[in-house]
């Protein structure tokens, strides 16, 4: 059995396949160190490149299954990937513990005013609130409102109501969840915007949710709400989140993800001051690969045992 391997997962995973597996690496460009003309099976970058994948594929006729790290596969569904009989799985659930942790931050950094302070220290100033009005607010008791309970949204709920938080929930098929005191249908979310002070994205980029964040969307908001986005950039109309954040519809937004990436330097969105802007890194761990390989390990051994392959990804409906 031959697998074409991505060289960020080389030297975590070679050491631990079976000596019979032989190995193909490709590095960021699709470029091969070897024959891929009857691997099987191929671990593939993240947020790896369309034009890359389709230069992979057509060098691999006989690949069966494709591993991405990645949660989110819209990049993936190229024409070529769709006319091949191709099994896609994904990484879902692997980095949901760096995901969620950085949602806490930027709600932390929001209610605590964690830039201003940082402000005042670089300009060596003790200001008490009255000063400035600077008053810090607490977690506790406010409400979010997660736009995907899948297993990222979920790593999210467990922390938001572990410090108070109300928790509500939205996905494609509704059902109780740990943590949620809520999770309505995906038409239903709308309803529940007037009384959610975050609102978090972590929902898959679908033509059905592409922008789903628009004008409407960021007027039914409270204008004390903060929208955080750490699935895809496509998810939210920019030009509609800069007017909002100019003029004051909502308070303040985290982006973890851009519709186009990476982010322009001439962009607009830099500049607001009420905009968290993060280069598309809060899956970073230094346990994130750990994770990846182990994930891929335990379905290569049930690739290998014909048993049916976890996080199998419906490529018709996105996800």
């Amino acid at each position: 059995m031959k697998l074409i391997v991505s060289i960020e997962f080389a030297d975590e995973l070679k050491p631990r396949l079976p000596e019979e597996i032989e190995v193909v690496l490709v590095d960021r460009e699709g470029e091969l160190n070897g024959d891929a003309s009857n691997a099987e099976i191929y671990l593939s970058a993240g947020l790896l490149k369309p034009a890359v994948l389709d230069k992979v594929l057509n060098t691999a006729p006989a690949l069966r299954w494709q591993h991405t790290p990645s949660a989110g596969v819209n990049h993936l569904l190229t024409p070529t990937a769709l006319a091949r009989d191709i099994i896609l799985t994904n990484g879902a659930g692997v980095h949901a513990i760096p995901i969620s942790e950085f949602v806490l931050a930027l709600m932390l950094d929001h209610v605590k005013h964690l830039k201003t302070l940082h402000q005042l220290q670089e300009q060596h100033q003790w200001d008490y609130r009255w000063k400035r009005n600077i008053f810090l607010q607490e977690l506790s008791d406010a409400t979010v409102l997660i736009i995907g309970a899948g297993g990222i949204g979920q790593a999210i709920a467990a922390r938001a109501s572990s410090f108070g938080m109300h928790v509500w929930g939205s996905r494609k098929h509704p059902q109780p969840s740990p943590h949620f005191e809520k999770i309505v249908g995906a038409a239903e979310w709308h309803l529940l915007l007037p009384g959610a002070d975050f609102v978090v994205l972590a929902a898959p980029l679908t033509p059905e949710t592409k922008e789903m964040i628009n004008a409407d969307v960021l007027r039914a908001m409270r204008s004390s709400a903060y929208l955080i986005n750490i699935a895809r950039g496509a998810l939210v109309d920019e030009a509609a989140l800069l007017t909002a954040l100019t003029e004051g519809w909502i308070a303040g937004a985290g982006l973890d993800t851009f519709a186009t990436e990476p982010l322009p330097p001439e962009s607009p969105l830099w500049s607001l001051p009420n905009l968290f802007v993060a280069p598309h890194i809060s899956w970073s761990s230094a346990h994130s690969r750990r994770r990846t390989v182990d994930f891929f390990l335990e379905n290569l051994n049930r690739y290998r045992s014909r048993q049916p392959l976890q996080n199998i990804v419906d490529r018709a409906a996105g996800y």
